[in-house]
């Protein structure tokens, strides 16, 4: 039985191939080396966001740099280079920030802290027994 099948799909398998024909077309890209430059930045007084980063390609070979305020207030450097024979290398630079980036200033009174008087309030300990457990 399961050879009839067999025939059967192998039969209309064939039918099909026969009647639809099917065009091929082969597409050869020539092998041009990858080439592209970019840079973005962001500057935003009132977050504090302030990167940027430019980068080109020629080839197998990449240079770039980013640089980026991080949180202790110094300005993170990066330049980097990737080629097929050394990899990703980085060279990482810190420096302070020569402008001052704008801090959101608050001017608000000082409250004056009043303290009351401890009251000494003894409270009752209950003591609870326990059933011993044997093991």
């Amino acid at each position: 039985m399961a050879f009839k099948y067999f025939a059967m799909f192998a039969l209309m398998a064939v039918a099909s191939a026969a009647v639809l024909p099917v065009a091929v077309k082969h597409i050869e890209y020539p092998d041009a080396p990858a080439e592209y430059q970019f840079q973005y930045s962001v500057h935003d007084d009132h977050t504090g966001d302030i990167k940027s980063q430019q980068e080109e390609r020629h080839g197998d070979n990449v240079v770039g740099q980013y640089t980026l305020i991080d949180a202790d207030g110094y300005r993170r450097v990066v330049d980097y280079t990737a080629d097929e024979h050394n990899g990703f290398n980085a060279i990482v630079h810190r420096e302070p920030v020569k402008t001052a980036i704008p801090v959101a200033k608050v001017i608000a009174p000082i409250a004056k802290v009043y303290s009351a008087p401890i009251a000494k309030v003894s409270l009752p300990v209950a003591k609870v027994a326990y059933p011993a457990y044997h093991y």
